[in-house]
This record gives structure tokens, C-alpha cells and sequence, in this order.
């Protein structure tokens, strides 16, 4: 995180905040954010992220439903973990902002990110409907690490 945002947010875990942001650079597995659902429920999605000047930045389709909920109510929750044994990562809340400008941009740098062959037919697929994209900031409020690879090191 940024010098700027590192005044607001709180942290906890074992990770220094200098720690923190590389795992976040440099981890290319999806972010997961849950918001406030229409039925009172959380709803959770998963998006390709980037961290960039002390926000998380995801793009998706104007249509989207995790759009219409983070407008409608920006406080959220997030994750950024791996998915198997030994586990370690960061989760956090934050105050989403939804940028019309930047979406098509922003994804073909996700894909570049995300990609093995950012000129494969899946990724000229998604760019073809990349006008349709709008840029997701997430500003963390809250950013706890946790890392169990010392507890956890004989299963992996």
C-alpha cells in the first residue's frame, strides 16, 4: 500500500506492510470481494486484480451484478489467498469506487498479468468486448496477513 493509504489502514498478521504489498504485486491468483447482496446477503465474487498506489484494482462488466451492488453500497470485504496447503495470504475491508473511464485499459493489463499468451483466442476474445469493462478500485480500510506455511510446512 501506498504511503497515503498506509495512514487509514489498520493492520494485523505477521506480514510487514512492505511484505504485504509484494505478496499483493507479485500473487496472480484471483481476488475474491464480497458485497452487500439485494437480498441481505453477501455476495461474493472473483476477479483478476492488480495493486497499484495503495488500492486493488479489478475490472469486470458494466452489467455485472458485483457492479450494481458495490454502487449501490461501497463497503466491502476482500481476499487474496492461495488455494492450497500450506495456506497464507491477505483479507481485508475496503471502500469500493467504480471508474467508467479506465475498464478496457485496465483488462488488457490483467490479461497480460494473468495470461501465459496474451494473444491467445480466450484473451482477443475478452479484449473484442473490452468497451464494455469498468474499472474497480478497492481502497483497503483493513489489511490482516496470515501465513500457517512454519505450522503447516509437513502437509504441503
Amino acid at each position: 500500500m501506498s504511503a497515503e493509504a498506509e495512514a487509514v489502514v489498520q493492520r494485523g498478521g505477521p506480514w510487514s506492510p512492505e511484505q504485504v504489498d509484494a505478496f499483493l504485486r507479485e500473487a496472480k491468483i484471483p481476488l475474491r470481494v464480497a458485497c452487500h447482496g439485494t437480498s441481505g446477503f453477501p455476495v461474493l465474487a472473483s476477479l483478476w486484480f492488480r495493486a497499484q498506489g495503495g488500492s486493488l484494482w479489478c475490472a469486470t462488466k458494466r452489467g455485472a451484478r458485483v457492479v450494481t451492488h458495490l454502487l449501490r453500497n461501497p463497503s466491502c470485504a476482500f481476499e487474496v489467498s492461495v488455494e492450497q496447503a500450506p495456506y497464507y495470504g491477505v483479507r481485508g475491508q475496503a471502500l469500493a469506487t467504480i471508474h467508467e473511464q479506465g475498464g478496457p485499459r485496465l483488462l488488457g493489463e490483467l490479461i497480460d498479468r494473468y495470461l501465459p499468451d496474451p494473444n491467445s483466442d480466450f484473451a482477443r476474445s475478452l479484449m473484442e468486448h473490452s468497451q464494455n469493462e469498468v474499472a474497480i478500485e478497492l481502497v483497503p480500510r483493513a489489511c490482516i496477513s496470515w501465513d500457517f506455511r512454519a505450522r503447516m510446512g509437513e502437509v504441503a
